[in-house]
């Protein structure tokens, strides 16, 4: 039987190179507990392309 849990992926994505207008993407996959944090996940990850920390907003 399989667990129910509340754990759920996302997908996260870069806010500042969506603005910037530059060609590709950075995107995480993450999980966060669905109780615990209703809200739209935003983490400083690492963006290879810009070379920099930049926040990352969960995206659906």
């Amino acid at each position: 039987m399989a667990k129910k849990g509340n754990r759920v992926q996302v997908i996260l994505e870069c806010t500042e190179h969506k603005a910037s207008g530059m060609p590709g993407t950075s995107r995480y996959i993450s999980t966060k507990n669905k109780k615990n944090t209703p809200d739209r996940l935003e983490l400083k990850k690492y963006n290879p392309i810009l070379k920099k920390m930049t926040i990352h907003k969960e995206i659906k």
